[in-house]
């Protein structure tokens, strides 16, 4: 049986206190056995709710304030540190239009403090969490996403010590910021408003995105950015599943949003391999090295690994997965 690389280590959380952050404490102080996690973030309240929940863990749990941004409060946390899951970030769309150098500033430079501040004091392995509007990006988000996998991906080439991987996935069903409480907000107006018609998206549950980045940290090399295979939705069927009887009013494509979401573009097929429930797309610059250490897969040509060409939750798969997070 596969040791499992959670076991008796410390491991670090960078925006614990966010919803993936929080669930992802949840399962491994309940189902796995670090040594000790610790929740970095700016959010002094949340980590005090936090506290107050995991009390029966507080032998295991440590919380730090602090800002990616600031590389020194970074390299005091990082001490004695095994394991980095990477999931601060600003990600409003509409937000990084009007304020895209606050966005650099966490998305990137913070990423690159990460980066530096985990070679430093040899943490053994870092995943970066990503987005599938890093694929393609149309919108200074999706650009700074993109930008924090490919440094992620770069800083391989000179840590020996540290390894560095990324793992994209969608939307998380029902998460803050998300289509469904959005539409929740507007149960008792006169009608539900929805930007196109046309519009699809990626879906994950918090749960599965939670199990997918744990086998990614047993698998990990170096080097990948991991996709899960999951399906995706209608926006349309989601206002069908939550509020059937409304009457939908369509505003238009906010600026920077996408019709349709990628995870992995045609150019990045390249480099991209298969197994039975994700994809790996493998660092270009030691490809064949890569590819000898993984098991080879034949994959067909596609134009992209979109949210458009994909197989579809049905009006009741939506409904009853609503059911369970409302």
């Amino acid at each position: 049986m596969k040791k499992n690389i959670l076991n008796n280590k410390s491991v670090l959380i960078t925006g614990g206190t966010g919803s993936f952050g929080q669930k992802f404490t949840e399962v491994i102080l309940n189902k796995h056995n670090p040594k000790k996690v610790i929740i970095f973030s700016r959010d002094e309240f949340k980590q005090h709710e936090m506290e107050l929940k995991f009390h029966k863990y507080k032998k295991k749990l440590r919380f730090f304030l602090g800002d990616v941004r600031d590389s020194y409060r970074v390299d005091l946390a990082f001490k004695s540190v095994d394991l980095v899951i990477h999931a601060a970030a600003l990600k409003q769309v509409p937000a990084s239009e009007y304020n895209p150098f606050e966005f650099i500033k966490t998305n990137v430079l913070g990423t690159q403090n990460i980066i530096d501040l985990a070679h430093k004091n040899k943490v053994s392995k870092v995943i970066t969490l990503s987005t599938d509007k890093a694929s393609s990006p149309v919108n200074l988000y999706g650009a700074t996403k993109l930008t924090a996998d490919k440094i992620t991906i770069a800083a391989n080439n000179f840590s020996f010590n540290t390894k560095y991987s990324v793992v994209r996935y969608g939307n998380v069903f029902g998460s803050r910021g998300s289509i469904i409480p959005k539409i929740q907000s507007q149960v008792n107006d006169e009608f539900v408003t929805i930007t196109d018609k046309r519009m699809t998206r990626f879906s994950i549950t918090i749960d599965q995105s939670i199990n997918f980045v744990i086998s990614c940290l047993n698998k990990m090399k170096g080097g990948e950015i991991f996709i899960p295979k999951i399906p995706s939705y209608r926006i349309i069927d989601v206002v069908k599943a939550l509020t059937p009887k409304k009457k939908i009013k369509i505003i238009g494509i906010r600026p920077g949003e996408k019709l349709h979401e990628e995870m992995i573009s045609h150019t990045e097929f390249l480099n991209t391999i298969e197994f039975n429930d994700y994809l790996v797309i493998l660092n270009s610059s030691d490809l064949k090295l890569k590819k000898n250490k993984y098991k080879k897969v034949k994959f067909k040509t596609m134009s992209s690994y979109n949210s458009f060409e994909n197989n579809y939750l049905t009006v009741n798969q939506i409904k009853k997965m609503s059911l369970d997070i409302l």
